[in-house]
């Protein structure tokens, strides 16, 4: 149970890129140009505890790899900047219902300008519920100007977790990336 949970948990990161929704703030007095550096603070109430090992490595690695992209590098003291990172999974369910209407025979008289006289008609409907339960991840990184300690940038990504393991390599890199797009510096080419 224990080790099927810690693989479903970080599955936003999994998630189709198209489908998963990107949130992103910042301080707009903050000059993004001046950090050149930043410390990994760590996962946030020990949200990484819900993952295995090679989904950390590869999270951690992808993060990297974007902030390396923007002329950002990692350090273990002396940084401009501090990154921290916290998952969160909700578990709901999505109610859904279709309407099958069955027409029948019908007789109705009226008059001219909408005024009638009378009507009647045969006709059922049915109406199926289905209940889907599925989880939802979000997955924040939060940035800190390491002399000020304020939150400077944070970037959310929420989508529904899906459960094929096969395909984790290529998805948390894309979107890691797609959540970076919302950073205020851009990649260098």
């Amino acid at each position: 149970m224990i080790k099927t949970m810690s693989t479903l948990v970080l599955m936003i990161l999994f998630v189709n890129v198209n489908q998963a929704q990107v949130k992103s703030d910042y301080d707009k007095n903050t000059d993004f140009t001046k950090y050149k550096s930043y410390a990994f603070a760590g996962w946030q109430k020990d949200s990484d505890k819900q993952l295995n090992e090679f989904d950390r490595k590869r999270i951690l690695e992808s993060l990297k790899s974007e902030f390396d992209a923007r002329g950002m590098n990692l350090v273990k003291v002396e940084a401009d900047a501090t990154v921290s990172v916290y998952i969160v999974i909700d578990y709901k369910t999505s109610i859904t219902a279709y309407t099958n209407y069955n027409g029948g025979m019908g007789y109705g008289m009226g008059r001219g300008w909408g005024m009638g006289y009378g009507g009647m008609g045969m006709g059922s409907s049915t109406t199926t519920y289905s209940e889907n339960d599925y989880k939802e991840g979000t997955f924040v990184i939060d940035m800190y100007d390491e002399s000020s300690k304020n939150l400077v940038w944070q970037g959310v990504i929420t989508g529904t977790i899906k459960e094929k393991l096969q395909k984790r390599e290529k998805s948390i890199p894309k979107n890691m990336a797609k959540l970076m797009k919302k950073f205020p510096i851009k990649p260098a080419k």
